[in-house]
């Protein structure tokens, strides 16, 4: 099985060249991979000390941040070298300044990776929840560095416990330890016989606890609120928008304003959205021409401040529970203390699912429900004080998890 895989290895290293051609994602993919090897030869001598954090995309990156950033404080003299697999974290966190070099990771070949660690040559190798490249395992291994796993997630129906992935369960024996996230995952890997294992959580948890102790005043989301009750609905699909705009053209009252963050910030989309209003709506690239206290919708086109917008909700609704890739992250409104709603396809999602049993979380699959929802939290004060109460306890009561990872990582 080893050796079929490093032959698919070989053909999707030469399909993709192909493919690069017509789509764009996939060229960024593989042009940013052919700069890998000399800007890591520009940035690293052989003399320096190097940490390594790999990533698969944007999400993993926030769960291994808070990580990054503990160890750029706690060893200062060392370089940090960090990884993504996907265009959409490398794209994204490309300028990342904690860090000395920001890179893709090349394609898990075996050349590419004997070469990537002669350059790298790390010290500690951390890789946040998954992605198992087995030559690069098997490279770190024979070179005996201390590598780990953090938030990781493991399930049953993956190739490690089944009776045919005894190849990928040596990929395994690379890890000095394993820092998981829930009990199922601790249950997997000792059966098959890996007894490193710490249950710690996520470390999202302390990424997002963190965001509400920082500065996140915003001015004009200050001039647009005034008074009033808030609904702050973050990366929102058309799905989302569409139960959003039906109660906001039909149900809504005076004293209510709602701030649209959608998930697709494309000019065509957002002026549908805005035309599909009936009320007087604004958006973020209008900001400076208007007086935003006139209006009662605010959609932000624009992307890097939803985490600051969610702390000035009265009630928040997370979006993406109409699609088949589900919910978005209920975390970064939960810690701000305030009940949330999400869309009824949430069941991927461990957080979601313990955040909705936590009583601090509510699915909303209908206009009428939704109405329901904020109608109470509206006229009750306090009642919506003690649901968000349990959002903000349940995000508080799951921090932790980088301080363990951190006091391995300094023995």
């Amino acid at each position: 099985m080893y050796f079929l895989y490093n032959i698919i290895v070989l053909i999707v290293t030469g399909l993709l060249k192909i493919v690069a051609l017509f789509n764009k994602k996939i060229q960024l993919f593989v042009e940013g991979r052919n700069q890998t090897f000399n800007r890591l030869k520009e940035s690293i001598s052989k003399n320096d000390e190097v940490i390594w954090v790999h990533c698969a995309s944007l999400g993993e990156f926030e769960q291994g941040r808070p990580i990054i950033e503990k160890l750029k404080v706690e060893f200062p003299s060392k370089k940090i070298v960090l990884t993504f697999f996907s265009p959409s974290g490398y794209e994204v966190r490309k300028d990342y300044n904690v860090v000395d070099i920001v890179c893709y990771l090349p394609l898990d070949s075996k050349s590419n990776a004997k070469k990537f660690l002669d350059i790298v040559h790390p010290e500690k190798a951390i890789f946040v929840k998954y992605e198992f490249w087995p030559n690069l395992l098997r490279e770190l291994k024979q070179r005996e560095v201390n590598t780990i796993l953090v938030s990781g997630i493991f399930r049953e129906n993956q190739a490690f416990f089944k009776s045919y992935g005894s190849w990928m369960r040596n990929s395994l024996k690379a890890f000095s330890h394993f820092f998981v996230q829930n009990k199922v995952s601790e249950s997997l890997l000792k059966n098959v016989g890996f007894n490193n294992v710490t249950l710690c959580g996520d470390t999202r948890f302390d990424r997002v606890y963190e965001i509400t102790q920082q500065n996140n005043k915003l001015n004009f989301i200050e001039e647009f609120t005034a008074n009033n009750h808030i609904l702050v609905a973050g990366s929102s699909w058309k799905e989302d928008e569409d139960l959003l705009v039906e109660y906001i053209n039909n149900n809504s009252k005076e004293g209510e304003k709602f701030i649209i963050a959608p998930h697709n910030i494309k000019p065509t989309e957002i002026e549908e959205l805005k035309n599909s209003i009936t009320k007087k709506v604004v958006s973020f690239s209008e900001k400076e021409t208007k007086n935003l206290n006139n209006y009662q919708v605010f959609i932000i086109d624009t992307v890097g401040i939803l985490t600051k917008i969610y702390s000035y909700a009265h009630v928040a609704y997370v979006g993406g529970g109409y699609t088949k890739s589900g919910v978005h992250n209920v975390l970064e409104p939960a810690c701000y203390g305030v009940p949330v709603l999400i869309g009824p396809n949430y069941q991927k999602f461990n957080e979601a699912i313990e955040l909705v049993d936590n009583g601090g979380c509510f699915v909303v699959d209908s206009s009428e429900k939704l109405s329901l929802h904020l109608k109470k939290f509206y006229n009750d004060n306090e009642e919506r004080k003690n649901v968000g109460q349990k959002s903000l306890n349940y995000v508080a009561s799951k921090t932790g998890a980088t301080l363990k990872i951190l006091n391995y990582l300094k023995k």
